[in-house]
């Protein structure tokens, strides 16, 4: 496992695990970044991703990024 900002824009990968506070985990369910769920980074801008999430773009600092280990 590695953590989110550690993928290159075109990599698809699968998030294994989501750490941080109850409320940090539940923000991102929210924004579909769930266990099992396959993301796709756009780009990187300065730190921050461009995520694709299903059919939606959404976009990551990387504090937040951090937080997501992928696969």
């Amino acid at each position: 496992m590695m953590p989110l900002t550690m993928a290159k824009p075109g990599d698809a990968v699968t998030i294994r695990k989501i750490t941080g506070r109850d409320e940090v985990r539940q923000h991102l369910a929210e924004l579909g970044f769930v266990v099992g769920e396959t993301i796709t980074v756009v780009s990187v801008l300065g730190g921050n991703l461009i995520l694709q999430v299903k059919e939606s773009r959404i976009a990551l600092d990387q504090t937040l990024a951090m937080r997501i280990l992928v696969a």
